[in-house]
């Protein structure tokens, strides 16, 4: 099953990652791995990748939130549909906020955009964090393929807060 990407770089310093669409490429393909979701071959991600401001804009007109953050998904299907979708939806990245919690959370800039990545990706087919055993099941599609990659537990560091991880 091949799942292709539609790349967009809005924002110059994602060109810190000179291996940004090998990233992408292998981070889509190990969370459909792990999802062991039934997709039409060749569906398409389309990607941004952004800054901060055009992140908030778009937190702001989708989400009711005027702020930025580190990764947006807009699925295009609803979960029922993704077999036949040719577009599952887009994926949004800021470099701002990704770069700076790399750096507070001692990770490479690398390995939080491929988390960032299989985050979204999840999104788009259909899974949450609302409540704490979506945020288990998708916590742990999110181990599984970043460790497909070579990429260690990004929650291993992280403590409950009100029954919740944070991240």
């Amino acid at each position: 099953m091949t799942l292709e990407s539609d790349i967009s770089i809005e924002c110059e310093s994602w060109s810190a990652l000179a291996n940004l669409h090998q990233l992408v490429d292998g981070a889509l393909e190990v969370t459909v791995l792990e999802a062991k979701k039934k997709l039409l071959d060749g569906a398409e991600v389309s990607l941004l990748f952004c800054d901060d401001a055009r992140i908030q804009e778009l937190n702001r007109d989708w989400r009711g939130l005027d702020k930025p953050t580190n990764v947006l998904s807009f699925p295009a299907v609803p979960e029922n549909r993704l077999a036949s979708a040719p577009l599952l939806g887009d994926i949004a990245i800021a470099f701002e906020t990704v770069s700076r919690e790399s750096q507070e959370e001692s990770k490479t800039l690398s390995d939080h955009t491929s988390h960032m990545i299989v985050h979204g990706l999840l999104h788009l087919l259909g899974y949450d964090h609302e409540t704490d055993e979506e945020a288990e099941q998708m916590e742990a599609l999110e181990r599984a393929a970043l460790a497909r990659l070579g990429i260690s537990d990004p929650y291993a560091a992280t403590e409950p807060v009100n029954g919740k991880k944070t991240s």
